[in-house]
């Protein structure tokens, strides 16, 4: 469902990490982590991160 890419950034917002924090850790630019976002949002049929975050965690979306 969700590439690599967009499950480490997911692993990371759950951790309530911003995106220029999460561009920092991955050593991505902001534009690509706003792109993974939309896309993971898109995924998972939701319209923000916070639901996104409370879906990975009740459905072990992400590895911790």
């Amino acid at each position: 469902m969700l590439t690599e890419q967009e499950s480490k950034v997911l692993r990371l917002l759950c951790q309530g990490y911003t995106n220029p924090e999460i561009a920092k850790e991955l050593v991505i630019s902001v534009h690509t982590v706003k792109a993974h976002v939309t896309h993971i949002l898109r995924k998972l049929n939701v319209s923000n991160r916070t639901i996104a975050a409370y879906l990975a965690g009740k459905n072990s979306l992400i590895d911790e």
